[in-house]
C-alpha cells in the first residue's frame, strides 16, 4: 500500500521516535497523536496512517474499488490536507476519515458508470477485529461465497453492513457518512442482517448473534 506524502519514511528520526511511529495508537493516546499530526509531526501522521489505512483499504475493496490501495492514499492525502480544521475525538476522527473515503469511492464508481464499465465487487475481510458473530461467520466462508452473500444485498444495505463491520462505525456515524437518518440506517442494517441470515442458513453455515448494539 502506497503511503501518502512519504509518511512512512523516517531516516532521520531517533530510534524512540521510529518505534513510536510504528506502534499502534493505544488507549488515551489519540489526542496526543492527533495534536502532533496537526502540528506537522510526521511520526504522528504515520501513526494515523497505520491505525486507519488498513480498514479504509478493506472498506474500499469491499465496495468495489478497482485500485483500493491507491484510493486509500488519495483518501489520506485529503485527510492530512484537512487535518488542521478537524476537531473532535477518536470516534469523530474515524467518521471523518470514512466520510472522505466514501465520497472518493462514490466519485470512482460514478466515473466508471459514465464510461459504462461493469462494477466488479471484490472482498478481502479485514482480519484486525471480529465485532460480531456475522463477521466471524462471513470470515469462515470462501471469497466466492462471501461475494455472493453481500452481492445479494441492495447497495444501501451493503454500504451499511460494510461500514458497520469493517469500518467499525456506530449507527450514528454510518448515518453521517451516508447522509441518512439513524433510523434509516437501522432499518437497512436489520433488512441486511435478515437477508444474510437467510442466505447463510440456506448454505448451512451456523450464524448466531447479531451486529452489536453500539449506536
Amino acid at each position: 500500500m502506497t503511503d501518502p506524502d512519504g509518511a512512512l519514511a523516517h531516516p532521520s528520526l531517533p530510534a524512540d521516535r521510529v518505534a513510536r511511529a510504528q506502534s499502534p495508537i493505544g488507549p488515551g493516546q489519540f489526542e496526543t497523536v492527533l495534536l502532533a499530526a496537526q502540528a506537522g509531526a510526521r511520526w504522528a501522521s504515520t501513526n494515523l496512517w497505520n491505525e486507519y489505512a488498513p480498514a479504509v483499504a478493506a472498506f474500499l475493496r469491499a465496495r468495489g474499488s478497482r485500485e483500493p490501495d491507491d484510493l486509500t492514499s488519495e483518501v489520506f492525502l485529503a485527510v492530512f490536507d484537512r487535518l488542521d480544521g478537524f476537531s473532535g475525538g477518536e470516534a469523530e476522527f474515524r467518521a471523518f476519515v470514512f466520510t472522505i473515503a466514501y465520497r472518493r469511492l462514490t466519485d470512482e464508481l460514478r466515473r466508471r458508470s459514465r464510461r459504462g464499465e461493469h462494477e466488479e465487487w471484490q472482498q478481502e475481510l479485514d482480519g484486525r477485529r471480529s465485532p460480531s458473530a456475522e463477521h466471524e461467520a462471513l470470515s469462515r466462508l470462501s471469497d466466492d461465497a462471501t461475494r455472493a452473500l453481500l452481492e445479494g444485498l441492495s447497495p444501501d444495505q451493503r454500504d451499511v453492513m460494510v461500514l458497520r463491520i469493517i469500518a467499525d462505525l456506530t449507527v450514528e456515524q454510518v448515518a453521517e457518512v451516508l447522509g441518512k437518518r439513524p433510523g434509516a440506517v437501522k432499518a437497512l442494517q436489520r433488512r441486511g442482517l435478515e437477508t444474510l441470515r437467510k442466505r447463510i442458513a440456506r448454505g448451512r453455515t451456523p450464524l448466531g448473534g447479531r451486529v452489536d448494539g453500539r449506536e
